[in-house]
């Protein structure tokens, strides 16, 4: 018999397992332990249909670590509190390990709407008290905002970063992701930042065969999580109001790349995902 993943053995009693998730598929992907059988099949159906999908999706993991980094090292964002939302199944390189290593003072709030993902996580930073988790959905950001472990345990008056890597191609566009990152904008303090990244067809029409295409969607639709591909116009709305910060808003490889992912030599391009860091200007005041 195949020895269970991790999360089948320590899965809260009670949790439907038998349609895929966005975060299993992810964590599958990307080496971790956390998914269950129907995670794993829809995850090789679309490693089958299209062999990038592994690309793209290491292409976010590593463009979070490289963010977070960047976001908390003194001599750039020096930013010691970071907001986390649609953080998925903890694996190698969370975002409070990343920041922690710069600022051991660092404080994290972690955001997923799957509450088998917030226990796990849970599980994972129990005993660090500049840790919380805490269930929500960011189609409900302002319940979100309103969290005491939100409001209290991070200082709005301070700047925050707002991390949303790989999750708002999972926002249709009639909910509105626009407004959802606006609200958040508008409760933070200036010098706060959005560290984003976003899945895209721009640049694979060369590359990818329409029915490669297709098969990734097709196995988001039997998962709990649409999936919606924007462009790089579209994507970059999603900053208005903030300052993006050098490169700009890039294919995830490219932003500030520091020599240690190993991407096979292959495009930029073939990862699918921009990224991309912006910073809050102080707001104007009136003459």
């Amino acid at each position: 018999m195949t020895e269970k993943a991790g999360l089948e053995r320590r899965a809260p009693a009670g949790i439907d397992t038998t349609r895929p998730t966005s975060a299993g598929i992810y964590n599958y992907v990307i080496g971790g332990e956390d998914h269950f059988p129907a995670d794993r099949e829809a995850a090789e159906a679309m490693l089958a249909g299209n062999p990038y999908t592994a690309v793209g999706m290491r292409a976010t993991r590593a463009f979070l670590r490289r963010a977070v980094r960047w976001l908390a090292d003194p001599r750039h964002g020096a930013v010691d509190q970071f907001l986390d939302i649609g953080s998925g199944f903890p694996t190698a390189g969370n975002v409070h390990e990343i920041a922690q290593s710069v600022d051991p003072d660092a404080r994290v709030v972690y955001v997923d709407y799957d509450p088998t993902v917030v226990a796990c996580a849970r599980a994972l930073t129990a005993g660090d008290d500049r840790v919380r988790v805490i269930e929500g959905d960011l189609r409900r950001v302002e319940d979100i905002l309103d969290h005491p472990d939100v409001r209290g345990f991070l200082d709005w008056r301070r700047p925050v970063a707002l991390v949303l890597n790989a999750v708002l191609h999972f926002v249709t566009d009639e909910q509105d992701p626009q407004r959802l990152i606006a609200t958040v904008r508008d409760r933070m303090a200036p010098g706060s930042f959005l560290a984003l990244s976003h899945g895209s067809m721009d640049g694979l029409d060369e590359i990818l065969l329409p029915d490669q295409v297709r098969t990734a969607e097709e196995q988001y639709r039997r998962s709990a999580d649409p999936l919606v591909l924007r462009t790089h116009d579209r994507i970059q709305r999603f900053f208005d109001g903030f300052v993006l910060v050098e490169p700009g808003l890039v294919h995830a490889p490219r932003w500030r790349p520091d020599g240690t992912d190993d991407d096979g030599g292959l495009p930029p391009e073939v990862s699918g995902v921009y990224g991309g860091v912006a910073r809050l200007p102080a707001r104007a005041t009136g003459p």
